[in-house]
Parts: structure tokens; C-alpha cells; sequence
């Protein structure tokens, strides 16, 4: 969405928002209106990945622009999975595992975009409360562990998401217009996993936030992949029986050619 084209569509999304009752706010408090890009993204065969546009506006309760100033941070999050991180060793010249550590609720992919650091803008405490950044995801270990080798281990999956992409920090990530319209932009790479993303957006004021809200985007596959997938799942027993036979039949296919040459 160029320029001028998401600024456009910010008065619909608060004539729309203005339609839906709201509880009572302090008469200060300001109120977001997200907005996203795509609400639905495809992965087909020979996905690359995908940009999003997360825009909006910061108004007040009664629906004009509100007054202030205000840091912008938005979080996008990919669904949670269970995990298991392992650690190896070398021993005897040989790499082996030597610990693991479990982790019920990591999110596939997160990333933070803010109009400035996120240490200039809020404290650990409330970073921690809100997740705004990746040293601050709730990843639910599970398990007996000493909270050192546990801290350890969470740091480890971390840089190992960062290296692959699916974890991100974008410190100066938000542009804000005349303290009342921001917008961002976060990169899907093509090892995205599919499912349902939240984005949430977090207006701060002096170290708090004053304000919160929350937009949902679906990545499903599409085209063949998404074809096969629906198979699985829609008829997991006959697409079951359809996988072993044709790994059998691809088997005795082989040993045919083999026993020729």
C-alpha cells in the first residue's frame, strides 16, 4: 500500500470504529485504530516471503486526533508450539547431546517494531508485562531446571530464531505523522509458519501504556501445498494408507532399476 492510500483509508476504519460501543475511558486516554496491509497471506510453491504494512491512527475517546505525545510499538506474533532446545558437546571428538530444556509456548515467529529503542521508551517491568522485544518473550518453560541453565537455554533458542529470520527487532521501526498517524512495516520470511498472527499495537505515554489494540492475520498454504495439506487433515487416514503405499511403491520402483543396472 503506497503513500497516500493508507492514509486514505484511516477515516473509514474510525467512522467504522466509531459504530462499536466502547467501555468508559478516562476522558485522556487516547484510543488506536489499527489497521493492516493483508489480512490473509498465501504461501504458494516458490514463496518468498512477505511485507506487511501495520498503519493507523491515535485518536481520542470522542473520535478527533488526540494530544500528546506518543511512542508507537508494534508486536506481531506467530503461533506458540512447543519446543525442545538441545544442547551438544564435544566429546571424544564426537558432537553429542549433553542437556535439553523444554519450552510449552514459543511463538513460530515475533517481531517488535517501535518509534525508538524500547529501552528509552518503557522499563524492563513493563516490557516484561507486554513482551516488547525478544528478551522479553514469555516462553512458558516446562520441567525441573535451574533458572540459570533455564535462562540459558531461552537465550540460545532466541539467537537461533534470529538467525533464521522469525525473530526481529526494528528499533526506529514506526514512523509517527503529526503525532496522530504511524505506520510499520515487518518482514514475513518465506520459512514462515502458517496459522493465526496477532498484531497488537501499544500507544505509550511517559513510560506507560495508555492504549492497546489488536489485529488478526491468517498465513495458509494455498495452490498444491494447500491442497495436500487440507488432505491431511480432512482425511488423515486414507491420506495415511495413500503416503505408506506410495512410499512402498516408489520402493519396489527403485529396486527394479537398481536389479537392471
Amino acid at each position: 500500500m503506497k503513500g497516500a492510500a493508507w492514509l486514505a483509508a484511516l477515516p473509514v476504519a474510525v467512522a467504522a470504529l466509531a459504530l462499536v460501543p466502547s467501555p468508559a475511558r478516562a476522558q485522556n486516554e487516547p484510543l488506536l485504530v489499527p489497521a493492516v496491509s493483508q489480512s490473509r497471506i498465501e504461501v504458494r510453491q516458490g514463496f518468498t516471503g512477505a511485507r506487511l504494512l501495520l498503519y493507523g491512527a491515535v485518536m481520542d475517546p470522542g473520535g478527533a486526533r488526540a494530544t500528546g505525545n506518543y511512542d508507537i510499538v508494534v508486536v506481531l506474533k506467530g503461533p506458540t508450539e512447543a519446543v525442545r532446545i538441545r544442547e551438544k558437546e564435544r566429546i571424544a571428538g564426537i558432537w553429542a547431546n549433553a542437556g535439553s530444556s523444554d519450552f510449552r509456548s514459543a511463538p513460530a515467529f515475533f517481531a517488535v517494531a517501535s518509534s525508538r529503542p524500547i529501552r528509552q521508551i518503557v522499563d524492563e517491568r513493563t516490557a516484561a508485562i507486554y513482551e516488547l522485544g525478544t528478551d522479553f518473550i514469555q516462553l512458558s518453560p516446562s520441567g525441573a531446571i535451574d533458572p540459570a541453565e533455564q535462562a540459558r537455554y531461552a537465550q540460545g533458542l532466541v539467537e537461533l530464531r534470529k538467525r533464521q529470520g522469525l525473530y526481529q527487532e526494528n528499533p526506529g521501526g514506526v514512523t509517527i505523522a503529526e503525532n496522530v498517524l504511524y505506520q510499520a512495516r515487518i518482514d514475513l520470511p518465506s520459512n514462515v509458519t502458517t496459522g493465526r498472527y496477532t498484531a497488537e499495537t501499544f500507544a505509550v505515554s511517559r513510560g506507560r501504556v495508555l492504549a492497546s489494540a489488536t489485529a488478526r492475520i491468517e498465513v495458509v498454504k494455498a495452490g498444491l501445498e494447500g491442497q495436500v495439506v487440507t488432505a491431511s487433515q480432512r482425511w488423515s487416514f486414507f491420506y495415511g494408507l495413500g503416503a505408506i503405499a506410495l512410499s512402498l511403491g516408489m520402493g519396489w520402483l527403485a529396486g527394479r532399476l537398481f536389479a537392471r543396472g
